[in-house]
């Protein structure tokens, strides 16, 4: 079976025992890593990978062919984007017409930034840069960039960059709405057994739990550059109990999130039914 996940510590920790044969009656993955903002476009194409982790952004262009599966993915509380800029002291006003870089035009980031911005910033910020999350920090701090939309490890490591934060979407929305955070899905074909996809996917999600060091070579390799406790900090934030259920909060959340946006027209207008 064809699988696309990040190489970043929460998805290499999740798919572990799966990619390495220790779920039992689990078929062989074959895998490919890829940022978010490369899988979220691939999940709109007939020849994506059976399998993937998308941004719950991505979600209204694929849920007719991909079914959303309610375990694997990254949901939570204190794990929101944050935005960045090299100044001391900023303001959201003070982002107006300034030139932004985000990981990807649909990351769940993107999306909860412009409801932000919508909100906060008077007149709106001005150019949009795509622009690989782990390039975003550098290109704020040679001022290529005014601000930058940062996820993953970012929270950790963004004072090492000299940064200020300017805004935590993710406390804004858990104050605006009282839910979770939806940041990364774990996608399936249609025409699989979802339930299986599911069963095989918690299992490794609990598999990981019980023996957090069976992984621990896999996860550094993949991680690059990323310091051991940054990894375990990363991981502690991102694989919690939304990624062995997501239950009605996360539900609610998933459709709070892409309701509102369909309805900004932010993303395609879809079934909401679909996500469940």
């Amino acid at each position: 079976m064809n699988i696309a996940f990040s190489p970043c510590p929460n998805d290499t920790f999740v798919f572990h025992a799966w990619v390495h044969g220790l779920v039992p009656g689990a078929p062989e993955l074959n895998v490919t890593y890829a940022d978010i903002d490369k899988t979220n476009h691939w999940a709109a194409d007939v020849q994506g990978p059976e399998v993937m982790k998308i941004s719950y952004a991505a979600l209204p262009w694929v849920l007719n062919d991909y079914a959303l599966i309610p375990c694997g993915g990254a949901l939570g509380r204190g794990c929101g984007p944050l935005v960045l800029t090299k100044d001391d002291v900023q303001t959201p006003a003070s982002l107006s017409g300034k030139r932004v870089a985000v990981p990807s035009d649909r990351s769940t980031a993107y999306l909860l930034f412009r409801l932000w911005v919508a909100q906060k910033v008077p007149g709106g910020v001005g150019e949009i840069v795509i622009m690989p999350f782990h390039e975003i920090m550098p290109a704020v701090r040679s001022g290529k960039i005014d601000a930058g939309l940062v996820i993953h490890e970012a929270r950790f490591t963004y004072p090492n960059y000299g940064l200020s934060l300017v805004a935590d979407m993710g406390s804004w929305w858990e104050e605006d709405t009282g839910l979770p955070i939806p940041l990364g899905a774990i996608i399936a074909r249609r025409h699989l057994d979802r339930k299986e996809i599911e069963d095989w996917t918690r299992a490794s999600v609990r598999y990981a739990w019980a023996h957090p060091e069976a992984s621990r070579a896999y996860v550094a390799d993949h991680a690059q550059e990323m310091a051991p406790e940054v990894t375990k900090q990363h991981i502690e934030l991102y694989v919690n109990e939304f990624t062995e259920n997501l239950g009605d909060s996360g539900y609610a959340a998933a459709r709070a999130l892409l309701g509102r946006a369909a309805q900004e027209g932010l993303v395609p207008s879809f079934d909401l039914s679909l996500l469940r």
